[in-house]
């Protein structure tokens, strides 16, 4: 009986501290997120934000979510352009006209 009372009230317990946790740090980051900070670290040349961004996720994960972001990026440059995707990206690497 008393096991049962002790497990009711550290489940009471860990619901209230859970529940005391801010929104951001009961969430885990995604991989979208980690992309974005470690990006825009990457831009910055932010090592610390870099590693930090690193650990989020695992290595293929950021990967993805990194290209996904670049993707996205050139085609959003070439909308506002009015280019293609690869002359922009060309462009963005240094990379004679094809």
């Amino acid at each position: 009986m008393f096991g049962r009372v002790r497990e009711s009230g550290a489940r009471l317990l860990g619901a209230l501290r859970t529940e005391a946790r801010s929104d951001r740090e009961a969430r885990p980051h995604n991989l979208f997120e980690a992309a974005a900070a470690y990006v825009s670290a990457c831009a910055e040349d932010d090592q610390e934000q870099m590693d930090e961004a690193a650990g989020w996720v695992s290595p293929e994960a950021l990967s993805f979510g990194v290209n996904e972001l670049a993707c996205r990026a050139v085609i959003a440059l070439a909308r506002e352009r009015d280019e293609s995707p690869r002359t922009v990206a060309r462009a963005l690497l240094g990379l004679p006209a094809a």
